[in-house]
């Protein structure tokens, strides 16, 4: 699935080689900030640079033999700088390479989530202009309550993804973070001119204050923020899943030519993408859990984080970039029926109006209470028999005596439930065309 879907961008950060690269450049710009702090050899320092590089089949040989992946990466590029490699992770612990790439890497990774919630807005958003008018029942608890539009309801997602858009940034600057500051964070061999140098070289803000790590706070607060982002998506996919009932059938997922529904019945036409996404949802929650198991370490520092991070963020912005394009497919192709919307809205025979007409009555003078239980007996009347709504409450005298036919008449038409389409989308940021 994912490697038919996955864009390689975000493959392409994940990548062993890649994150050695990483890996390399912050042992070179902190050999290069020690020479200019006259620590060590201007010559030597652009040696390394010139000279230094790394075999990604080396490195995992010579860790077979270490079992430590820092070290056999240090022994490979030290073979090849020659004495002036003696510089190289000079006053530095594993951590200080290990946690400066990972925030290099999930600040890599929440640019492209960024641009695919900024592409999916723009879908909703033109899906939303598409639809602002079109008049559908809204249902809660499942049952039909009053009239909105399949635009607002798409307004509705599209500030919902905006927000989304708002803490992904918000968790990319906290994860943009970056740390020299030794074995247990009191730069004891290394000054930290040379930490806010290398940090700045590579657009990280230096942790004001460390132990070994950069705390596993920031990393819980992007991976709940993935997951947050999941159940949005879930949310929508769910809605999609409903609307696509053989019941209500009021939208529906795209269905290529040649697709087929079911193994068993030709006549299958399921929602097979809004349910993977759920399938999704459940895994970027799943590794929330951990990346909050992963705040609580001992002392300046244990290892029990870094397995589970070796699983956690890569498959969680690589998932959560999968199901962000697939549900900007969702929504760009998706089939809407109108007419579907209108023979549902029909089948409650006028009854949404309910409100409106308990309203009215309150504005004629008539107890809260009173006007309730007056509307309430007419819609029972409603459900069991045939007629308008409407019909119901010309028949019911005191109604009768309040509410002229043309007032009922009025209090149960469509208008008044698109009265203030153009006035939500403003408010969301987006223009809707004239009705």
């Amino acid at each position: 699935m994912l490697a038919r879907y996955s864009r390689e961008p975000m493959r392409a950060i994940w990548r062993e080689a890649r994150r050695l690269e990483l890996w390399l450049e912050i042992e070179l710009l902190a050999v290069e900030a020690m020479a200019r702090l006259g620590r060590v050899p201007a010559e030597e320092a652009a040696q390394i640079r010139q000279r230094v590089r790394f075999s990604l089949a080396e490195v995992q040989k010579r860790e077979e033999q270490t079992q430590h992946e820092i070290l056999a990466f240090l022994e490979e590029i030290a073979s090849h700088a020659g004495p002036a490699g003696r510089w190289l992770h000079h006053g530095l612990t594993s951590s200080d390479v290990l946690d400066t790439s990972l925030a290099l890497q999930l600040r890599a990774a929440c640019d492209l989530l960024h641009q695919d919630l900024l592409s999916l807005r723009i879908t909703i958003a033109e899906q939303a202009r598409r639809y602002a008018f079109v008049p559908m029942i809204g249902r809660t608890h499942g049952v039909h309550a009053e009239p909105v539009t399949y635009g607002l309801k798409l307004a509705l997602m599209y500030d919902e993804f905006g927000r989304a858009t708002d803490r992904l940034l918000a968790a990319r600057e906290q994860i943009s973070v970056g740390k020299l500051s030794g074995a247990v964070g009191t730069y004891a061999h290394l000054d930290p001119a040379i930490e806010e140098e290398v940090c700045q070289k590579l657009g990280l803000t230096p942790a004001p204050v460390s132990n070994q790590i950069i705390q596993r706070d920031r990393h819980a607060h992007l991976a709940t923020t993935l997951a947050l982002i999941g159940s949005s998506i879930e949310r929508w996919a769910v809605e999609f899943r409903h609307l696509q009932r053989t019941e209500v059938l009021e939208v529906e997922e795209p269905f290529a030519a040649g697709q087929k529904g079911s193994s068993a019945m030709p006549h299958k036409r399921n929602p097979i993408l809004s349910e993977r996404l759920c399938g999704l949802a459940r895994l970027l929650r799943g590794y929330a859990v951990a990346a909050m198991e992963n705040v609580p370490l001992w002392h300046e520092r244990d290892i029990s984080h870094s397995s589970a991070e070796r699983v956690i963020f890569p498959d969680a912005t690589t998932l959560l970039d999968y199901m962000l394009v697939i549900l900007e497919r969702l929504v760009a192709d998706q089939s809407v029926y109108p007419e579907r919307m209108a023979e549902n809205l029909a089948r409650s025979k006028g009854l949404y109006a309910s409100e409106g007409v308990l309203l009215a009555l309150v504005r004629k003078g008539l107890p809260r209470k009173d006007a309730y239980e007056l509307v309430q007996e007419a819609a029972m009347r409603c459900w069991r028999g045939k007629e308008p709504f409407a019909s119901y409450l010309r028949d019911t005298p005191r109604i009768a005596q309040l509410l002229a036919p043309e007032e009922i008449d009025r209090t149960c038409s469509l208008e008044n439930y698109c009265r203030y389409v153009r006035d939500t989308f403003k408010r969301v940021g987006l223009e809707a065309p004239e009705p």
